[in-house]
């Protein structure tokens, strides 16, 4: 990516510039600063166009070069907002096992990106190592730059030989996290990847599963954003997203494997649970919530939900646990799983 930077009088960075448009940087109070993306096309899809921060130039520009200019806001908000994914990994872990039990304990997150899901879960648990392993070079070179960046002792990442290797000596887990990676799994991956991840786990160990859309959930909110989409066939789901789909460029691919690497289809417990149960290695055996008054996984997507429409959501919390009791999957937007190895 090519970059052309301005900068203020006091010699920090004010616009950069790439080919789709550029990145205003504007000083705020408390040491941190507003980063505001304008791209060249104004019609141009940004899931989240501005974002405070207290990064440093250095790291906003790596964040930028990694995770390009549509998604520098989105990834660095994950890093810093404490109600986006900060609150994902918070309710995906600490619904099923309370968080003091992830004292003195060895935490693997796998397929980690560029850090962030590693770097909150270190400040959530400072008694707990946290392990993060990722296949692309970038992105761990930006994950090591943030966990300097926020002065984190307990976690270190390492680099995967391939996508469906784990590093040597890399020992065993006591729980094991995807966050929002299950989905970017293609079919063969997903065989030969979650069965080596389950046997990284210790027996009685927990292998948590979230922030991965649910296949057959009616509307795909995770890459294309039609409805029913995930009920077509492969080459009409296909030919559907090209022509109607306008969320990413992605989208408009010819190769149906980039559509699937993209997250299209997503995963159920009930595949997930079939790709661990490959070999003899432990017998998964799905949690429900611990939190009181939440009874199962249904109760637990309606307990975070906001006050806003509350009869509708209270309607479809009703057809949820219709669907549970009589499929035994919950079919809310996001699979949120937690697994223990008997």
């Amino acid at each position: 990516m090519t970059l052309s930077i301005d900068r203020g009088a006091d010699g920090k960075i004010s616009i950069i510039r790439c080919s789709e448009g550029e990145v205003h940087i504007h000083p705020l109070s408390d040491h941190k600063r507003r980063v505001e993306l304008r791209p060249s096309q104004p019609d141009t899809y940004i899931p989240q166009r501005s974002v405070e921060t207290a990064y440093s130039d250095d790291l906003i520009t790596a964040s930028l070069e990694v995770s390009g200019f549509i998604w520098l806001c989105s990834n660095i908000a994950r890093d810093e907002d404490g109600s986006g994914l900060e609150k994902d990994l918070t309710i995906g872990l600490f619904s099923f096992v309370p968080k003091e039990k992830f004292r003195g304990c060895r935490l693997l997150d796998f397929g980690c990106g560029s850090g962030s899901s590693s770097s909150i879960l270190a400040r959530l648990l400072p008694d707990t190592e946290i392990v993060g392993v990722e296949l692309n070079a970038s992105l761990l070179r930006l994950a090591n730059a943030k966990i300097e960046f926020h002065g984190l002792r307990n976690v270190r990442f390492e680099a995967s030989p391939s996508g469906t290797e784990l590093p040597e000596n890399l020992g065993s887990f006591d729980f094991i996290l995807l966050s929002a990676v299950y989905e970017h799994l293609l079919p063969k991956e997903r065989d030969e990847t979650m069965p080596l991840v389950w046997s990284a786990l210790r027996p009685g160990g927990i292998l948590f599963v979230n922030q991965t859309p649910h296949r057959y959930f009616p509307i795909d909110l995770h890459s294309s954003g039609l409805p029913l989409v995930n009920y077509l066939p492969d080459r009409l789901a296909h030919k559907a997203v090209v022509r109607f789909s306008k969320w990413s460029t992605i989208n408009k691919s010819p190769v149906w494997e980039e559509h699937l690497r993209g997250g299209l289809r997503g995963g159920t417990e009930a595949d997930i649970l079939r790709k661990v149960s490959k070999g003899n290695n432990g017998r998964p055996t799905l949690l429900e919530p611990c939190i009181p008054g939440v009874k199962d996984r249904v109760d637990l997507w309606y307990w975070r939900l906001s006050s806003r429409h509350r009869p509708i959501k209270r309607a479809a919390w009703l057809l949820l646990k219709t669907v549970y009791f009589m499929t035994g999957s919950v079919v809310t937007p996001n699979v949120a799983v937690a697994i223990q190895k008997s």
